[in-house]
């Protein structure tokens, strides 16, 4: 082989093939930005000029880069950034009086905006209102936005500011909550809540932004993450947060240290994924395979659509509701399968899932699969037990956040019951039944911690307390070997670059990492403590410990 840069090898090399179970020893050689030979080190060696570079790792293990399936990257950035303060608080008391001591570093212009809040594990747990804010914040905008990414929480100040009062109209799938004598609560659910998000965050300059995306991009270059899929935020039209200007700036300032797959909001208007399609026609590091859309929101309060009524029913009848009304949802995906685009729909609960594998069958039967990407179902938490088959039978790709399982401790059972909660995020339930699967964060719902991803899909026990013991529904619990496969190559299959992207295998592109250790190997319990040695993204080292 002529004209190779250097070689790698390893005495634990793990290249995410379909058959693969645990790492072993390897080699492989890379040219440019793709790998162009793997196999046995003597014979890789052999095979290139006796002066090409050798890059031996000993016992560390490298594998494919890791590629979170599903993010918000604007909120992530901002999330680590001085300009947004990350705090769910042990009470509403207790984040408000956090949240002031926050305020008093920013800038006087800059809206107070915080994110992670969650009523249900406050003690005690009684949702928020806007009087504590105002008590705090009595003269400055002040924007507590959900650690589910789904509602708002606000002041006076705020609702003024934002031109909401008593007699707003929410838009469909949303709600302004109001208390007993119909005052605004400074509550906003869903819908309401997302389409006025953009507003909150207008005060930002674009130097904060882009300074906030760089400075980002090198905490996930340490994480060993490589790829993302930047997920639209919102489901109405100019605020899905995908900000492609400031990915093609940092393209063309050489700037961009990970893949990024754009996914807009899914509109009768298709003309932005297809603009963004042509613009990225060229570029290995940007591209936007398809559409995302909303069809529900969480069960954590009560709006994911289920079939059945929740277990602790607010009211009779109590089964949350579509954000889209299925016959929309249906001409919107319709719309798209016919001219060849992939769509990701948030769906949760079962009855959204149950109608989402409809609209997808409808669109396998009538247009085939999509020409680029994946049809998936992002994050689907508790399906029909006859849906798990029908998601194979229709192409559908399972997206889950493996971070979500712990998120809410006794949270399924008190909502959903202990039958319906049986089945979720069933993850070696998948794998027996041959159902592709994506693994991400949903980033800033949970931290872009690449090892913790791994830990909870491997353990199903918390990231961070390590509960429950034996891990939740334990019989799901997989390999590691299986969940590394499904972080870097089965993420890399939503993205529609399965060809490309998530295997050490020649004619891929050379992104890899190295870790201090065998994951493959090594006692689940101790996976957490492995560290990112170096990240490679098309051959280039964009991080080293």
């Amino acid at each position: 082989m002529d004209q190779v840069d250097y070689i790698v090898r390893s005495k634990h090399v793990f290249t995410s093939a379909s058959d693969e179970h645990a790492a072993h020893e390897l080699a492989f050689a890379v040219a440019g930005d793709r790998i162009v030979a793997v196999g046995a080190p003597e014979e890789i060696m052999a095979a290139c000029p006796a002066s090409t570079p050798v890059r031996d790792y000993g016992d560390a293990l490298v594998c494919p880069g890791f590629h979170d399936a599903h993010l918000h990257f604007f909120h992530t950035a901002l999330g680590g950034s001085p300009f947004l303060f990350m705090c769910m608080g042990e009470s509403e008391a207790d984040l408000v009086e956090r949240t002031r001591e926050f305020a008093k570093g920013l800038p006087e212009h800059a809206w107070v905006v915080t994110q992670g809040w969650r009523d249900y594990r406050w003690n005690p747990p009684v949702s928020p209102t806007k009087h504590s804010l105002d008590e705090a914040f009595p003269d400055r905008p002040c924007v507590m936005y959900s650690g589910d990414g789904h509602t708002l929480w606000v002041n006076t100040c705020a609702l003024e500011a934002l031109g909401v009062t008593k007699d707003s109209v929410p838009p469909q799938g949303g709600s302004y909550d109001k208390d007993e004598n119909g005052e605004l609560t400074g509550v906003i659910q869903e819908a309401a809540a997302m389409e006025l998000l953009p507003h909150c965050l207008e005060w930002l300059t674009e130097e904060d932004i882009v300074q906030a995306y760089e400075d980002q991009m090198a905490r996930m270059a340490e994480q060993g993450i490589t790829s993302i899929c930047d997920m639209a935020l919102m489901p109405h039209e100019g605020c899905d947060f995908v900000r492609d200007d400031i990915y093609e700036a940092l393209e063309a300032q050489d700037k961009l240290t990970m893949r990024v797959n754009m996914y807009p909001t899914l509109l009768d208007d298709q003309s932005r994924l297809e603009e963004l399609q042509e613009r990225f026609a060229e570029s290995s590091m940007l591209a936007a395979p398809g559409f995302k859309q909303f069809f529900d929101g969480v069960s954590s309060q009560h709006t994911a659509w289920l079939t059945d009524p929740y277990t602790n029913a607010y009211f009779e009848g109590d089964c949350g509701r579509p954000t889209i009304q299925p016959d929309h949802m249906r001409e919107l995906v319709l719309a798209a399968a016919e001219r060849g685009h992939s769509v990701r729909i948030h769906a949760i609960g079962d009855a959204a899932i149950h109608a989402a594998i409809d609209i997808f069958e409808e669109a396998r039967e009538r247009y085939g699969a999509p020409k680029e990407g994946r049809n998936t179902l992002e994050h689907l938490e508790n399906l029909l037990p006859e849906d798990i088959d029908r998601l194979r039978e229709a192409g559908v790709l399972a997206s889950s956040q493996p971070g979500h399982i712990t998120l809410d401790p006794g949270g399924p059972e008190r909502d959903l019951g202990l039958e319906r909660s049986q089945i979720m995020w069933p993850f070696a339930t998948y794998l027996e039944r041959g159902i592709d699967q994506a693994y991400g964060t949903d980033s800033p719902i949970t931290a872009v911690t690449s090892m913790d991803v791994l830990y909870a899909a491997i353990t199903r026990q918390d990231p961070f307390t390590h509960k429950p013991e034996g891990g939740w529904l334990p019989n799901e619990r997989i390999s590691a070997a299986d969940a590394l496969r499904i972080y870097t190559a089965g993420s890399a299959a939503a993205a529609g670059r399965e060809h490309e992207l998530g295997q050490i295998a020649p004619g891929y592109l050379a992104d890899f990492v190295v870790l201090d250790q065998d994951i493959t190997a090594c006692d689940p319990e101790d996976i957490q403590k492995t560290k990112v040695q170096e990240t490679y993204v098309g051959g280039r080292c964009v991080f080293e410990r």
